[in-house]
């Protein structure tokens, strides 16, 4: 039977497609109705020249694009948003939400525009809209008596980093890799780093936090219970509401570390030590963290190409303990005591962030990317070493592509040590390591669809050799090609596809949080937690229960 909504609904299609006088026209509120509305609900006095920008402004374009990282989303065919509003006070931020409601204009939120598919500064199923960029929300309050910092959601990972070290040469913490991040969105897709088997992952270190919800309200953990501050520590960001702040739990580092960058290519063995490195990755050390960055390059004075594996690591604790370590486990990499740099935990983080040697901490003050690209990503999580013959595979694809690129990324110590369900990233013991593909193309005129295709036919073929029963990703890769919610009917079978290779069994909670806090979907995107269908509602009302 066929519920009468359903045939009233059709009808309606019928006729906007039959009548074409019939139109359905949206108010899009001016710039200056947004500002007034803000005023009238702000504690804090907010001057209009710094914090609204929009597409007349002459400063629109440099605010669209200071953080965003994926230039293919800053193209003139993708859609901008009407304007950029960069709140100055959380109450602003709050006054933001009250105000998109009122006037009816769809929020996105920016806080370090990391987002592989530009999901905080672009939109494919939404307008008009407009950007809430946090990027002025930067304070950081480190306390090291307490091993606690509060962090707002504009500041980076690098931030962070440096007023740690500012405070403490033995303490850190254990979030990303690239140094540009902000921190506000990093956190809430789980945040891992070089001392991930060590002590996890950002998100996993988090001890409070400050979240605006649907109505505007700012709650803390005690306030926003338990369900809801596990949903955002690794439940992807924008579903819930927006973060303000973090508190994160800072860790023991010691005053020595060591890191190091070992380079193989074909010529020098190098499938046969990266087939070792799978065996032995997730079982070293606790202390030690060796990921591999792959590449091709030119095979110098022979001519053509070849690959290089570079076996780039942190290690805490000084080169002699480290070659013990290595002497013991992975000898076939050849480490020795020339490979390997004794520094401070804070320059180890430019060390791997690929700094120049010898750049000054302050750098991390700056927040700038490192990595501006016309790109696409990829990612897997890998449970069984791939064999060579998969690898030599692997190698054939990287000649027919121009800048092909993956990161493979160590799990095994404290990651396996941690329950899938204790926070909604649930990719733990079991998983040997995480792999990242990157295509990336510098010529905004260049055929973005060859280097697309490309990256999708190499996850095609890697399909046999990684997870499987979901085939699992990291949801701050971000990847629309696992499917995306639709605007006018959130399609829950799509999502629950996506959400499963994200979140495994622990999208089915994600979903009961997000229809308890945000039943009206107020925060979404593209790849947003959906909230039950009201059908769905109605039956567990009535004691249908079950998974979702």
């Amino acid at each position: 039977m066929v519920h009468s909504s359903c045939s009233i609904l059709s009808i309606f299609i019928i006729l906007l497609v039959a009548s074409p006088e019939l139109t359905v026209s949206v108010k899009v509120p001016t710039v200056d109705e947004f500002f007034h509305c803000v005023l009238d609900h702000s504690e804090i006095a907010l001057p209009y020249s710094i914090s609204f920008y929009t597409p007349n402004n002459s400063s629109f374009n440099t605010v669209l694009e200071s953080t965003a990282q994926n230039l293919r989303y800053l193209l003139p065919s993708v859609p901008k948003p009407e304007f950029i509003f960069t709140p100055l006070h959380e109450s602003h931020v709050q006054a933001a939400v009250i105000c998109s409601k009122q006037l009816g204009i769809h929020l996105r939120v920016r806080s370090g525009g990391h987002d592989y598919e530009g999901l905080s500064y672009a939109s494919e199923i939404e307008t008009p809209f407009l950007v809430v960029d946090l990027s002025r929300l930067r304070s950081v309050r480190v306390d090291i008596e307490d091993n606690s910092a509060w962090v707002q959601a504009g500041a980076t990972v690098g931030e962070l980093y440096y007023r740690i070290s500012e405070k403490s040469r033995t303490h850190g913490f254990p979030a990303g890799l690239c140094t540009s991040l902000g921190i506000g969105g990093h956190i809430t897709g789980g945040a891992y780093g070089s001392m991930m088997r060590k002590y996890g992952l950002g998100a996993d270190n988090v001890i409070d936090a400050r979240i605006i919800d649907s109505h505007g309200r700012v709650l803390d953990r005690q306030s926003m219970g338990e369900d809801l501050f596990w949903a955002i520590r690794g439940g992807g960001g924008a579903s819930f509401g927006i973060i303000t702040a973090w508190k994160v739990k800072l860790v023991p580092v010691p005053s020595t570390v060591t890191v190091f960058t070992v380079t193989k290519t074909l010529e020098q063995n190098a499938t046969k030590i990266l087939y070792r490195w799978q065996q032995v990755a997730d079982k070293l050390d606790e202390d030690l963290f060796i990921r591999v960055i792959i590449q091709a390059a030119s095979a110098g004075d022979r001519g053509g190409r070849t690959i290089t594996n570079s076996y780039n690591a942190l290690f805490l604790g000084d080169a002699n303990r480290l070659l013990q370590v290595m002497e013991e486990s992975f000898p076939e990499l050849g480490l020795t005591r020339k490979d390997c740099l004794e520094t401070s935990w804070i320059k180890s983080v430019l060390y791997i962030a690929g700094y120049p040697s010898n750049t000054p901490p302050e750098v991390l003050l700056q927040g700038k990317s490192t990595f501006k690209n016309y790109f696409k990503a990829k990612s897997d999580f890998v449970r069984e070493p791939i064999p060579e013959t998969a690898l030599e595979g692997i190698w054939k694809r990287y000649f027919e592509e121009d800048n092909p690129f993956m990161i493979w990324n160590p799990y095994g110590g404290m990651m396996s040590q941690i329950a899938e369900d204790a926070i909604p990233f649930p990719h733990r013991k079991g998983t040997l390591f995480k792999i990242q593909y990157i295509t990336s193309w510098q010529d905004p005129q260049e055929n973005a669809s060859k280097h697309i295709d490309w990256i999708r036919k190499l996850y095609n073929y890697m399909a046999p050799y990684v997870s499987m029963f979901p085939r699992t990703a990291y949801v701050n890769y971000r990847d629309l090609d696992l499917g995306m919610n639709k605007k006018t009917n959130t399609s829950f079978i799509e999502a629950s596809v996506w959400g499963a290779k994200y979140f495994k069994d622990n999208f089915n909670r994600l979903i009961q949080v997000k229809t308890k806090v945000d039943p009206d979907n107020f925060f979404r995107h593209e790849q947003s937690i959906p909230p039950l269908p009201l059908s769905l509602r109605k039956r567990k009302r009535r004691g249908v229960h079950g998974k979702i």
